[in-house]
């Protein structure tokens, strides 16, 4: 165990954590009603106020810092900066260089979880995931740097650019929360934005989704075969998608799904795609997040969600993340505090049993003589991972794009190591 810092009420905290891959998240824990995990993430992992403070200023600057456009110079953020809140997660480590050769241990396995360090994390990256060009390659510092942020590390590890979240894909049942409002009621001690709140939720299956982004992937990655220029590649999506009968080809030309590929930093770089939209594949991630975001919206829809925000188009199932501010859920009692988002890496694994798929995530920064401790990086079985805490009730499946040469998708994901 490390050092704890002194109790700081846990009401004083705006805005929570930006930590990741927890354990079991929305629809099929073990624990809690219809699956769901009883407690928020910083009760089941014994975070402070404090922490929580800690990863949230983190997470605030690792968003201004890492989105792409910004200038090579600010990044990567220094453990030393000015005081103020970014300067609250000041204990972040950047992780050591690890040999090329040198093999990982094999992780901890318990159920459909496996876990292990951040620095036997860069070994199996090394081994596994690292290549360019069918070459090994030894994590940088910069890479090193990114990953050390926590769940969105990996991800940011793993697809180049900062996760934008432009292209989320959910299922939402519509005839489901319309019965279930209609022929359910409020348990006790319920009030009716609660009821309203948990039938949205509950309405929404994160295995359709991720289906649905699949699909999706799979005809982005049909169109950008032998397309050598971005008009080429655009044809070949619309006939794609008009030979599957797929909505999406009635999207607007302005939509961020016929901007995603051009609007990614990697398919302009020289060593990425180079302008070539056939040097560049679609590829899967994950983001768990709170729905009642909106400053302007009730008290009540910010503690307990809003029905009708972050729901997915009907025809489509593309969700409009242009209001998400990372904003956590707000505590409706003395003493609660919620994590404000998980992301996970998925890929391009082919597997076709969807329960056998592995996201891999973590649990927070990289803080070891803080604290809030070493980041412990997961490799998760899909239920575990799409099953949830009441930090979250929306479950989104994101596309972006990787150059074709970039090996930190691979096909097969063996779950920890041999």
């Amino acid at each position: 165990m490390y050092k704890r810092r002194g109790f700081l009420a846990l009401t004083t905290v705006s805005a929570v954590l930006f930590t990741a891959g927890f354990m079991p998240s929305v629809s099929h824990a073990a624990s809690g009603i219809n699956g769901e995990k009883e407690g928020s993430y910083a009760e089941t992992h014994g975070l402070t106020a404090h922490d929580v403070m800690y990863i949230n200023a983190l997470n605030d600057r690792g968003m201004a810092l890492g989105q792409p456009g910004k200038p090579a110079a600010e990044f990567p953020p220094s453990a030393g900066a000015p005081l103020g809140a970014s300067a609250l997660a000041g204990d972040r480590v950047t992780p050591p260089a690890e040999p090329l050769n040198r093999m990982p241990d094999a992780f901890r396995s318990h159920g459909d979880r496996a876990t292990t360090g951040i620095s036997n994390y860069i070994r199996k990256w090394q081994q596994a995931y690292s290549h360019r060009d069918g070459n090994q390659q030894q994590m940088t510092e910069e890479q090193r740097e990114r990953l050390s942020y926590g769940c969105v590390g990996v991800t940011w590890v793993n697809s180049g650019p900062y996760p934008t979240n432009k292209l989320a894909f959910a299922s939402f049942d519509e005839n489901k929360y319309r019965n279930d409002l209609a022929n359910g009621r409020p348990r006790p001690d319920e009030t009716q934005a609660e009821f309203e709140g948990r039938v949205a939720k509950a309405s929404f299956d994160e295995g359709k989704g991720f289906k649905r982004a699949r699909d999706v992937a799979s005809r982005l990655n049909k169109a950008l075969e032998n397309a050598h220029d971005e008009g080429t590649y655009i044809d070949n999506l619309k006939a794609e998608l008009a030979r599957n009968d797929d909505a999406l080809l009635h999207e607007g030309s302005r939509s961020n799904f016929y901007s995603a590929l051009k609007n990614t930093p990697s398919f302009k770089e020289r060593d990425g795609g180079n302008y070539d939209p056939s040097k560049m594949k679609a590829v899967i991630y994950s983001k768990h997040f709170w729905s009642g975001q909106d400053p302007r919206s009730s008290s009540e829809k910010q503690k307990f969600g809003d029905p009708d925000a972050f729901r997915p188009n009907p025809s489509t199932g593309l969700v409009d993340m242009s209001q998400d501010r990372n904003s956590s859920r707000t505590p409706a009692k003395s003493g609660e505090s919620w994590v404000n988002f998980d992301y996970g890496w998925f890929g391009s694994q082919v597997e076709s049993d969807v329960d056998k798929t592995i996201w891999t995530h973590a649990n927070h920064y990289h803080a070891p003589n803080g604290d809030v401790g070493a980041m412990q990086v997961y490799e998760s079985k899909f239920r575990s991972w799409s099953s949830g805490y009441a930090d979250f009730d929306r479950g989104t499946y994101v596309i972006t794009f990787i150059p074709k040469s970039w090996n930190t998708a691979p096909a097969q994901v063996k779950q920890g190591w041999p």
